[in-house]
């Protein structure tokens, strides 16, 4: 156990003859006494610096893993949104595609139908005009004619007229 300063102030020291002059000796331990009382209190003061430092250091190393934790959370929560971001973005893509698809096959069948009509109009245009051209050719033919007396004429006449109105 170590001495105290009050051990050594109290230390008491046998008489002999001849021994020592107990003024210088009392002097030399009140010294000591109060260098030891320095070198206690340092030493406490030392301690407490230690124990404020590693409190310190405790609380700096929470606060490191804390945050190499925090980065961690936040790497894998980007990570997640990314691939989030990247699945959505495809979807996105998918489904622009189908309806790029939709679109344009509407496109073609609207323009088959369209060239389909076209034609069938083409057709019609061209039977009425074969069914005009009949038509005029045979009221030119009643014309150059001076007697309507043939029963054939009329009857090709109505029944011309009767083709012009269904083209009507």
């Amino acid at each position: 156990m170590p001495l105290t300063p009050l051990d050594i102030h109290n230390k008491e020291f046998s008489r002999r003859i001849r021994g020592y002059d107990e003024d210088e000796v009392n002097e030399f331990l009140d010294q000591v006494i109060k260098d030891y009382e320095i070198v206690i209190r340092e030493n406490k003061e030392f301690q407490n610096q230690l124990l404020t430092m590693q409190e310190k250091l405790d609380h700096f190393s929470n606060i490191e893993e804390t945050l190499s934790k925090t980065i961690i959370v936040a790497q894998e929560a980007a990570d997640e949104v990314r691939n989030n971001a990247k699945k959505e973005a495809q979807l996105i893509v998918k489904e622009a595609e189908k309806n790029a698809d939709r679109i344009v096959n509407e496109s073609l069948s609207k323009s088959r139908k369209v060239a389909m009509e076209v034609e069938e109009l083409k057709k019609q245009a061209s039977i009425y005009r074969a069914r005009f051209r009949t038509l005029i050719e045979a009221q030119l033919d009643l014309l150059s004619h001076d007697g309507w007396e043939s029963l054939e004429d009329r009857d090709r006449l109505q029944e011309n007229n009767r083709e012009a109105k269904e083209i009507y």
